[in-house]
């Protein structure tokens, strides 16, 4: 009952997702936090979600190659949970087919039935069937983001970034020296694994909650420093972190200055800015303010324009995601071609927000977690066409196929004096 249970809460995951396209993250966490389960059986219902979400264009390639009719779509989230048990997760064939059935009502067990049982017979030819296909249907990413890899990056790349994407993340932290050093952490944690090429971070089999909860570290990939390290703070600088919610760059920012100067930390989101305000608090970061702001609409608030210029501002950017899809697995069923531009026109918005709060020869930091050049370099050349106070010292990338790490962009700009 505890298996079946599991796949219920999956299968209801799914068709909320569905039908709401609210984030995918909030509903399996809402949906789990309801339900009394094992670890072993809360393990396996996200590992059902996650999966299916990860793999839909294979797994409706499948059920389209067993039934030539139409298939209503609460009967295909059954079918796509049955294929992925059978075909990607290699669930025991009894095991699957039984427990998949269980969850229709009894008029469509004999179709549900039927499908897996197919499918189990004709696994060779389906298996060869997927090869066959191109790299969106193997993959299971939209055609155009694909397409769009393949022009950028090489078919190989592209290939090697679709692989990637359908992998589970690993879980990184980075070790909070506000609270504990590296070395009082290693021993504390000696489940914990020091990254060889980033010292700052550690590699997690499990997600550490006590160590989460005592503020010894915080849950982010090592493709986030790539922006607070250029940003360079210093020890009694004011710094502007004008997208800063939830906070993981903030609280590197804050011990990088070593708990000494000013963070003036803003979000359009309040709920996000709570979050924000709570993760400070346990890291133990003693120097942020917090300001409710939306660069894009609002005028800048007295308050926080009589504390500029700033010796230096990170604009962590709103962007499409694109190069976290890893971690943020809906990620790809939401975009459209239209959101990159779309989004490039909001944070170049931002930049001209923030440029004239910058001290001269202070450095602007613009960064994304996208791979796309709308979002990245072609910013960078809208603003240097645009702004003629900054120039440009210096542009990282970090691509998931060359650092094996997530999709990050950053560039450093410096305000002539």
């Amino acid at each position: 009952m505890a298996r079946l249970s599991a796949r219920r809460i999956a299968l209801n995951a799914l068709r909320t997702w569905r039908k709401e396209r609210r984030f995918a993250d909030s509903i399996v966490s809402e949906s789990l936090a309801k339900a009394k389960l094992t670890e072993s059986d809360r393990a396996f219902a996200f590992e059902l979600f996650y999966g299916v979400l990860r793999n839909l264009t294979l797994l409706d390639f499948w059920v389209d190659c067993l039934r030539a009719s139409r298939v209503d779509a609460d009967l295909r989230d059954v079918l796509r949970l049955g294929m992925y048990q059978l075909f990607l997760l290699k669930t025991a064939s009894h095991a699957a087919v039984h427990e998949t059935v269980e969850l229709v009502p009894r008029r469509q067990r004999p179709i549900v039935n039927g499908m897996l049982r197919a499918a189990i017979r004709r696994d060779s030819e389906l298996l060869a069937r997927a090869d066959a296909e191109p790299l969106f249907v193997r993959a299971s990413h939209p055609q155009f983001l694909v397409e769009r890899w393949q022009q950028h990056f090489g078919a190989q790349h592209a290939e090697e970034l679709c692989k990637w994407n359908n992998r589970p993340a690993p879980i990184y932290g980075r070790i909070n020296q506000l609270r504990i050093s590296h070395e009082g952490f290693l021993r504390l944690y000696p489940d914990s694994r020091r990254l060889t090429r980033n010292t700052e971070f550690v590699e997690f089999d499990v997600l550490p909650t006590g160590a989460v909860r005592q503020g010894h570290c915080y849950i982010q990939d090592p493709s986030t420093a790539i922006a607070c390290q250029l940003l360079s703070p210093r020890a009694g600088e004011k710094i502007l972190d004008a997208c800063a919610a939830p906070g993981g760059k903030t609280g590197y920012i804050a011990q990088l200055m070593e708990n000494r100067g000013t963070i003036v930390a803003c979000d359009r989101d309040r709920e996000r800015l709570q979050i924000l305000k709570e993760n400070m608090a346990r890291l133990g970061v003693g120097i942020v303010r917090l300001f409710d702001q939306d660069w894009t609409r609002a005028l800048v608030p007295a308050e926080i324009a009589s504390m500029a210029p700033f010796h230096r501002i990170l604009l962590d950017a709103p962007c499409s995601n694109a190069g976290v899809m890893r971690r943020r697995v809906d990620v790809r069923w939401r975009l459209q071609p239209a959101d990159f531009p779309r989004m490039q026109q909001r944070q170049f918005e931002i930049i001209c927000a923030l440029v004239p709060l910058l001290k001269p020869n202070g450095t602007l930091i613009y960064s994304t977690c996208s791979l796309e050049p709308e979002e990245n370099e072609q910013v960078v050349r809208q603003t240097l066409a645009s702004a003629s106070v900054l120039r440009l010292e210096e542009q990282k990338h970090s691509l998931p196929f060359r650092e094996g790490l997530d999709g990050a962009f950053a560039a450093k700009f410096i305000r002539s004096a």
